[in-house]
């Protein structure tokens, strides 16, 4: 059994993680463009979609993280396959699993919250979360596609920002 402090250090480098991954896909400035558009397309304000993108990321990294057993310190082992696969697979509750009650940065307990309120609205809401999880999906394929390692993990994703 991991203590509240682990689940703290292990949920920073999942917000970690979920903060890198829109920079590296930008690295080809039209994903930002396309991303953008999808997001006027669904009726998602901007800023709100991709604030939401990153916690979809850590939220789901955590989860499969807490899932496996896992430390912070083993944390950069976890495949970005596996995270990928849990952003359609898991449903938006099982993200919320596992969380540490209280965030060191109020961005992060303020994002939890926002996901949280949406996961439970239904509706276009979750229709909405929906969407997002099939762009970080996306994402991260499109990162692990980039990588010069086969089997690209965590630790890659972040060590490559």
């Amino acid at each position: 059994m991991t203590s509240e402090h682990e689940h703290e250090t292990l949920w920073n480098r999942c917000a970690h993680l979920g903060r890198v991954l829109l920079p590296l896909v930008d690295q080809e400035p039209w994903r930002q463009a396309r991303r953008r558009e999808h997001l006027r397309a669904w009726d998602i304000d901007t800023a709100v979609g991709e604030r939401l993108i990153e916690t979809f990321t850590a939220l789901t990294a955590h989860a499969v993280a807490v899932d496996a057993s896992l430390t912070a310190a083993e944390f950069d082992a976890l495949p970005l396959r596996a995270v990928a696969d849990a952003t359609t697979g898991k449903r938006d509750y099982e993200l919320l699993a596992g969380l540490p009650g209280t965030f060191a940065d109020d961005r992060d307990e303020h994002a939890v919250k926002v996901f949280r309120l949406r996961a439970y609205a239904g509706g276009r809401a979750g229709l909405q979360l929906f969407r997002l999880g099939t762009e970080v999906r996306h994402a991260l394929t499109v990162v692990a596609e980039r990588s010069p390692v086969p089997s690209p993990t965590c630790g890659d994703l972040l060590h490559a920002n």
